[in-house]
């Protein structure tokens, strides 16, 4: 997709694409004097899943975050319903949740005219033309999950893989390592929405 229109059909502020790879972390920058209150907090999570099973390898090179809309985090509970429904486990909705964080920013992108990389479509940007499915299924969050999980499944060792690989042996992305990170972020959704 051409990346300075697809910037522009996002609308992410702050974001600079280059060939579809966030350039970085978003940093919040502050003019005169920030107080901060040091005092420790403890933070006590029930019933979430353990980051740190999550992110086996840890996660590789700079983090990017996006601030994510309603429309955006109905998408991450749809991915994690289809990630439940197709019997993977929550290793699975953190690849895939940080594949559509890299693809379409969790946005279900339809045609986007002469700003679409070929005929890319939906969460993961899944083409048609390619067999992923008609249009309309491939901009069904469902559908479009389901259709990518069953290629993670078709990877030997996905689970034991670094994230990017995985995602990236599914998508065959012009940009494979651009998928790590989104990494954190997904770990932290699914911890978040898992078991909501």
């Amino acid at each position: 997709m051409n990346t300075i229109l697809r910037k522009s059909v996002l609308g992410i502020a702050g974001l600079a694409f280059a060939g579809g790879v966030v350039g970085g972390p978003i940093a919040a920058h502050t003019s005169g004097h920030h107080t901060v209150d040091a005092r420790p907090v403890a933070v006590v999570q029930t019933d979430k899943p353990d980051t740190g099973k999550l992110i086996p390898h840890g996660t590789q090179g700079a983090q990017s975050r996006i601030e994510l809309n309603d429309e955006q985090v109905a998408n991450v509970k749809a991915i994690i319903a289809a990630t439940k429904k197709s019997g993977m486990d929550e290793r699975a909705a953190v690849i895939a949740i940080a594949t559509s964080l890299q693809e379409s920013k969790l946005e279900n992108l339809g045609h986007l005219g002469d700003a679409n990389d070929h005929d890319s479509l939906g969460l993961f940007q899944q083409r048609p033309s390619s067999g992923w499915g008609t249009p309309e299924q491939i901009t069904d969050p469902e559908y479009s999950t389901m259709a990518f999980l069953k290629g993670l499944k078709q990877v030997d060792g996905w689970q034991d893989m670094p994230l990017t690989d995985a995602a990236q042996t599914v998508q065959v992305s012009a940009y494979p390592d651009a998928y790590a990170q989104w990494e954190q972020q997904a770990a932290d959704l699914v911890a978040q929405y898992w078991n909501s």
